[in-house]
């Protein structure tokens, strides 16, 4: 067993990571997970650290409720990555001109597309579903309405903090193309609208932390999220695939003579919600900076803009409810590491990989996160290291 196990009020909080390096705050959050009524099972990923709301790192498993804060505001926040034909010896010295290429591609920031990407110009790009996805858009909750047409802008853009694309190479030389992002705005006013409006219902009023107030199964409310929880996801997921597609036509242009071609796309959700069976019961498993891990699945475990990432498969392991780590994690605040870091600090743990080295990232330095080959480590029993990647061209919003 390479977990801990500790006691908790409803259900003991399995933890693949140390307790002892886990922020007091954390860990009173984890403690209040475990209070809820409804809770089945709780699981700790060894990137975790406090978060907004809820725990990041962390896998509730419940029934018959589902916590809105516990997923996150970034609903389907998540990776896709794709190994392409492309090596090392590909690619030119002076990798500027790539990453400018890509950023004029793909928005970043708060930024959007002028007019709406059409899936149907886009290489081999899944039109199926396409617009019935978008008919759903009439029956999420009336308060987002007025945002349509920010919403369709922001399809295939990447958004700022944590959220990057990049060119990385394995330690076999091969190229590989990775972005991670998730439902941008839309998914944001999505999920406060809904914990705004979970706090307020009477069966939460009790809770020892307001902001782990829920939805119960067979009310309105509920049914209300669900719809909303579930089109936000299949946004995010849509937008990852439209801007691997985008940032694949840009290495398609940039390296014409070489002909690239791309292995199909790895992709999966670190902020949402999935309906699994464990023990005979039906639940609603909430991931909040956490991967499936289900036996045989590939994921995305990301370091940092300065350190290495690995594609991973799932070893299918039921006490972590099939999760594994969504990342390095951070071990400081962005407050924190903007005020401990410079951009010489930034220039040095960046060297070698194309990309922002301004005061506007320095709280995404490298240093500001978890060691990933530690956290890699430690959940062992949960997923196996298929490659392990490093970037040379990283774009930040």
């Amino acid at each position: 067993m390479s977990y801990t196990e500790l006691p908790g009020a409803q259900v003991p909080i399995r933890m693949w990571a140390d307790p002892s390096t886990v922020e007091d705050v954390a860990m009173q959050q984890l403690r209040n997970v475990a209070t809820l009524p409804w809770i089945k099972g709780l699981a700790v990923m060894p990137d975790v650290h406090y978060g907004k709301g809820a725990t990041v790192g962390s896998v509730i498993a419940m029934h018959g409720a589902v916590c809105p804060a516990a997923v996150g505001v970034d609903i389907g926040c998540g990776m896709s990555a794709v190994k392409t034909s492309l090596t090392a010896a590909d690619l030119p010295d002076d990798l500027s001109r790539l990453r400018s290429r890509i950023e004029q591609a793909i928005p970043v920031g708060r930024g959007m597309h002028d007019d709406p990407v059409d899936p149907g110009a886009l290489h081999g790009y899944p039109t199926a579903g396409w617009a019935d996805f978008w008919s759903r858009f009439d029956g999420v909750a009336d308060a987002v309405h007025f945002r349509q047409d920010r919403a369709t802008k922001q399809m295939g853009s990447l958004g700022s903090g944590n959220h990057f694309i990049e060119c990385c190479l394995d330690e076999d030389g091969s190229v590989w193309l990775m972005l991670h992002s998730g439902s941008r705005n839309i998914g944001k006013e999505l999920a406060d609208f809904h914990i705004g409006r979970a706090r307020s219902l009477p069966h939460n009023q009790g809770l020892v932390d307001r902001d782990l107030a829920v939805f119960i199964a067979d009310t309105p409310q509920m049914a209300a999220y669900r719809n909303d929880l579930f089109w936000a996801q299949e946004y995010a997921k849509h937008n990852r695939a439209v801007m691997m597609a985008l940032f694949q036509d840009v290495v398609r242009k940039e390296f014409r003579r070489a002909r690239p071609v791309f292995d199909p796309v790895i992709s999966c959700h670190h902020n949402y919600v999935s309906e699994e069976r464990y023990e005979g019961m039906d639940l609603l498993v909430t991931r909040k900076g956490a991967i499936r891990a289900g036996s045989g699945e590939y994921g995305i475990i990301p370091g940092s803009m300065g350190t290495e990432s690995y594609i991973v498969r799932g070893l299918g392991n039921e006490k972590s409810f099939n999760s594994a780590s969504h990342g390095a994690g951070r071990r400081m605040s962005r407050n924190a590491a903007k005020k401990r870091f410079s951009t010489k600090d930034l220039e040095q743990q960046t060297a070698g990989v194309e990309c922002r080295k301004d005061s506007g990232v320095v709280d995404e330095i490298p240093g500001a996160y978890k060691p990933i080959g530690k956290v890699i480590e430690q959940q062992q029993d949960l997923v196996q290291v298929v490659a392990k990647l490093k970037q040379v061209v990283c774009v930040k919003g």
